[in-house]
């Protein structure tokens, strides 16, 4: 997902998108683990959109608190 996607949700919708990327990177941690992951490029790809999410909404969060 690209930044500016998710520069255009509102900090409840982050946090939801947040908790989907971790449930996914789970479950690719989990495939990995029995051997059944065939392209590990997907887990560091979704580590980066984890931490992107995280930082847009902590951006917001403090926008929001700051005011």
């Amino acid at each position: 997902m690209k930044a500016t996607e998710l520069r255009q949700k509102d900090v409840a919708a982050l946090q939801t998108e947040v908790k989907a990327l971790q449930k996914a990177h789970f479950g690719l941690r989990m495939q990995k683990a029995t051997q059944q992951l065939t392209n590990t490029a997907t887990l560091s790809s979704a580590r980066r959109n984890i931490a992107r999410a995280k930082t847009i909404l902590g951006q917001k969060q403090a926008a929001t608190t700051s005011k």
